[in-house]
């Protein structure tokens, strides 16, 4: 079967700016998973390609096997989300607003309507205009517009964006209970929480380019492990540390000393310590952190190994929305409909 999303060598130049550098993505059915990159590093330019809102300078994006260029909104078959925000008529009601939804997607989407709002809990205020939403309400009510369609693909951009802690952490439920019904979702974020506790998948773009694309574990597994020794004679312990074969960054701490270096490194230095007299009062692991990791890929030195020649900017990137468009109504050129 096809893949819900495949891009392959996907470019976007504005003038002489790289917003996307052949960027490869691919998301298996199941996934949730996660583009990762710091604000400006061509994330939403690489949804709007993968959408057809825009056209690639070079490369190719496939959903579900079908070109959005070629195939116009027919692609969109199965498809639901929205980029930057979603956009809705604040002097309507938030039922209202997915009513319009729903007379452009047809095939039965208006009889979702409660259907959905009872996703994102948002039954007791669907009557209510949503010029009086909060910022967490509209965002759910652009999530539940994209439901309407019952999207075997969801396509979120910053959902958690400008929320309060109680609105991201309702907002990462609704996430978790959609994927959990089986649904393929691709999320788009700069918020390291966020995609550790929901993906499973990521890829870590900076200026335009992927640095990483795998699971989250197998790029654990790329880290260094450190560890923290505590002694009864630092000093000493130091003295044997030094020159050991296997351990790297060996460095004296307030809260110990502080060390690189694998299993078989750190059991023979556990030995040494036995031998020298001094007793251990602790050696733990520390892995890197996600954040660690990010860090090292999009600011680090070896990030830019290969990296992109150009900075990457937010070139057309500004605030256009979408829903997924009606699958009937082809266009060579899709556009962002009014949601």
């Amino acid at each position: 079967m096809d893949h819900p999303v495949e891009a392959r060598g996907l470019v976007k130049r504005y003038g002489d700016i790289i917003a996307v550098d052949h960027v490869d993505l691919t998301v298996r059915a199941g996934d949730v998973y996660g583009y990762l990159g710091p604000n400006g590093a061509g994330k939403t330019t690489s949804l709007r390609m993968l959408l057809g809102l825009i056209r690639p300078t070079e490369g190719s994006a496939r959903l579900f096997g079908r070109d959005p260029l070629l195939e116009g909104a027919r692609a969109l078959d199965g498809v639901g989300g929205f980029v930057e925000a979603p956009r809705f008529y604040p002097y309507l009601s938030g039922r209202t607003n997915l009513e319009l939804c729903a007379a452009y997607d047809g095939d039965g989407a208006a009889e979702r309507i409660d259907e959905v709002l009872d996703v994102v809990a948002l039954r007791d205020r669907a009557k209510d205009k949503v010029s009086g939403y909060s910022h967490g309400m509209r965002q759910r009510l652009g999530i539940a517009g994209a439901l309407l369609r019952a999207p075997r693909l969801l396509l979120l951009d910053e959902p958690a964006t400008g929320l309060d802690p109680a609105g991201m952490r309702d907002m990462r439920a609704l996430i978790r209970r959609l994927a959990d019904g089986g649904m393929t979702v691709l999320l788009s974020s700069h918020l390291l929480a966020e995609v550790e506790e929901l993906c499973d998948r990521v890829a870590i773009v900076r200026s335009g380019r992927v640095a990483y694309e795998g699971s989250l574990a197998d790029l654990q597994r790329t880290a260094t492990t450190s560890f923290l020794l505590r002694t009864s004679d630092d000093e000493r312990a130091v003295q044997v540390c030094a020159g050991r074969r296997g351990l790297a960054e060996v460095r004296r701490e307030a809260a110990g000393i502080r060390f690189s270096a694998g299993d078989e490194a750190t059991g023979e230095l556990s030995i040494a310590l036995v031998e020298a007299r001094v007793a251990i009062y602790a050696l733990a692991p520390e892995r890197a952190t996600l954040e660690d990791l990010f860090f090292r890929l999009t600011e680090g030195e070896e990030a830019g190994e290969g990296g992109a020649s150009t900075t990457a900017a937010r070139a057309g990137e500004g605030g256009a929305s979408t829903t997924a468009a009606r699958a009937d109504d082809a266009a060579p050129e899709p556009v962002a409909e009014p949601a």
